[in-house]
């Protein structure tokens, strides 16, 4: 307080070190019985030591008079000698007065004391010393939430499972008793083996004949039907239904993704969850092929719905899924395990919102396989496979434009966008497309992670799927459940081309084999064909593809080899259909000229269409 404060009296005295003494006043009671006890101890022990001195003299003239002696003479002069001096001792000690006692002399000081004490042997004190380096020490700090807790419970739990299989695995040794020597032999038993699997693969072949021979007449529609009623429809097409794939785990789980595997052209991967935020479960991920539409050649479950799903493009076996937790996982094939193969966690980064797309892109400079994955959370992330673990990267987060929110204290906090769906340039490579929750489309470099290429206000609602055309290099197409379906030019802000649909558009997809047609699905259970080299209006075919009221399409995908295509609905349900002629009509060979076919022809034929709708100023 910097000042002088006055401070009460306080006793000077400080008393360090008290101890209570042992010594005893001699004019006190008990000082003058140690006295008497002292002074007659010291009188028995004089009284002791006289009679010692006697019985000594005693013991040696009887030994004189034991000892023998020749000389008879000297014996009796000897004795008479010895009388005369006891005569004369004895005069003396009648003379002897007896001993005068000294008088004490008193002290002046009453506080004369007796002294006891003892003394104790000292031990020497030794001194040893250590000298220590100081102990290491890092500050740690992590941040602890509910799915971090939750993912370490999980990993333990798999840890005790693995272990409690290992201890299954293991052989054991049988004592067996032999009869003939009455010796006890040990051996190993042979762990026990599925009978099922030594005859996996002929009962998987015999499967698929059984399944062959049951929907022979689909099969037979498959390779060889044409619609001959195609002619009479003018440009109408029709889509020819072939296989149903259902399974009985998945009937009240939603199709929230279909990819067709890139090198057997009859396997397709399905994705199952749930779109209502409300009814979350379980998911799964289930393997179709053509052949075998009765039972899924693949079956793995989730603890959380599948929403999307991807194949790698030079490694089949792989498979890249994303959850509605947020994590991303990867799936081989090759090996026999119901579990990925990797899994993010909350401490690899996952996302804190449902994964809507992944997608694989091209290996690294070290070889390392990666993908990308898109997040209502607003972050675009770059998983890489590093040392058998997934490592990610944010490339991009989705800001979103003008709109922020109040926080505490008046704070303005940013808002992100939602990223619904994305795409990659098939040439490329840093280029690609990313559609959002609020209906924009968002061009994106993955060397800019902080602006835009672009921006397109592409619908008013969300962007359901985005997706580049596989020849022309300019062109992609969107959808929304706004109703529309749009085609765009990414030089150009205003769409190319725009469909209504009557309803909201689940998926839209670009056919393998011609850049002018495209399908998609709507939720009254409609599947959309059109192609605009034919009609740039209207579609080419229209056509109820589910049977069940109250049942929406969510997804379509084109086979990239047959002329066939899937859809998934609501109910768990995948319906194969095959295009009828006039849905993938060819340029008719005139006589004598040879048709042109290839990449080139169809990118010619759509920039003849755009050409058409460009602003006559705009550059191409």
């Amino acid at each position: 307080e910097r000042a002088y404060k006055l401070v009460d009296n306080i006793d000077q005295t400080a008393i360090h070190f008290t101890l209570n003494g042992y010594l005893v006043p001699k004019d006190s009671d008990e000082g003058r019985r140690q006295s008497i006890r002292s002074s007659t101890e010291s009188g028995s022990f004089i009284e002791k030591a006289s009679l010692e001195a006697s019985a000594e003299a005693t013991e040696e003239t009887e030994t004189k008079d034991e000892e023998p002696t020749g000389d008879a003479e000297e014996e009796e002069a000897q004795a008479a000698e010895a009388a005369e001096e006891a005569e004369v001792a004895e005069a003396e000690e009648a003379e002897e007065p007896p001993p005068s006692k000294v008088s004490e002399k008193k002290l002046a000081n009453q506080f004369n004391f007796i002294e006891r004490g003892s003394t104790t042997y000292h031990n020497p004190l030794r001194e040893k010393g250590y000298q220590t380096d100081p102990a290491p020490f890092e500050t740690f700090s992590e941040n602890v939430n509910q799915w971090f807790i939750y993912d370490a419970y999980m990993e333990e739990l798999e840890r005790i499972e693995k272990a409690k299989e290992k201890e299954k695995a293991k052989p054991v040794a049988v004592k067996k008793e032999d009869k003939a020597t009455g010796r006890k032999l040990s051996y190993v038993e042979p762990p026990h083996v599925d009978t099922l699997s030594k005859v996996a693969k002929a009962a998987k072949i015999a499967e698929r004949m059984v399944n062959l021979n049951t929907f022979d007449d689909i099969a037979q529609d498959f390779k060889y039907f044409e619609d001959a009623s195609d002619e009479f429809r003018g440009q109408e097409g029709t889509l020819l239904p072939l296989w149903k794939f259902q399974y009985e785990k998945t009937k009240k789980l939603a199709v929230t993704a279909i990819s067709w595997n890139p090198k057997y052209k009859d396997l397709f991967a399905v994705g199952y969850g749930s779109y209502d935020f409300m009814k979350q479960g379980h998911g799964m991920l289930l393997l179709y092929t053509l052949k075998n539409p009765s039972f899924p050649e693949y079956s793995f479950t989730s603890e959380s719905g599948v929403m999307c799903l991807d194949f790698h493009g030079d490694h089949p076996n792989l498979l890249a899924v994303g959850f509605y937790d947020g994590n991303v996982a990867i799936y081989n094939l090759k090996k026999a395990s119901s579990q990925p193969s990797y899994k993010s966690s909350a401490k690899s980064g996952k996302h804190t919102e449902p994964v809507w797309q992944v997608k694989w892109q091209k290996d690294d400079l070290d070889n390392n396989s990666n993908f990308f994955s898109v997040s209502s959370d607003g972050r675009i992330v770059s998983w890489t496979l590093v040392k058998n673990e997934l490592v990610h990267m944010d490339v991009i987060k989705l800001s979103a434009d003008g709109t922020t929110m109040q926080g505490p204290e008046g704070l303005q906090l940013q808002m992100f966008g939602s990223g619904t769906s994305f795409d990659f340039h098939k040439k490329i490579d840093y280029l690609f497309l990313v559609g959002t929750e609020e209906g924009k489309i968002y061009k994106c470099s993955k060397s800019y992670s902080n602006q835009f290429l672009d921006v397109f206000e592409a619908h008013h609602m969300a962007v359901d799927s985005i997706s580049w055309n596989p020849f022309h290099l300019k062109v992609f197409i969107s959808c929304s459940s706004d109703w529309t379906v749009k085609i765009w030019d990414h030089t150009i802000k205003t769409p190319m081309f725009v469909y209504d649909l009557g309803t909201a558009v689940g998926d839209v997809a670009w056919s393998p084999y011609s850049s002018t047609v495209f399908a998609a699905v709507t939720i009254d259970g409609q599947a959309h064909v059109f192609d605009l080299n034919v009609n740039k209006l209207e579609p080419l075919c229209t056509q109820l593809v589910v049977t069940r009221k109250k049942n929406k399409t969510t997804h379509i995908q084109f086979n990239p080899v047959y002329p066939i295509i899937i859809v998934g609905d609501e109910r768990g349900l995948i319906v194969c259909l095959k295009l009828s002629p006039n849905l993938r009509k060819m340029p008719k060979e005139k006589k004598g000229q040879e048709v042109k076919k290839g990449p080139e022809v169809e990118i010619a034929k759509l920039e003849k269409l755009l050409s058409l709708v460009r602003e006559p100023g705009s550059k191409d």
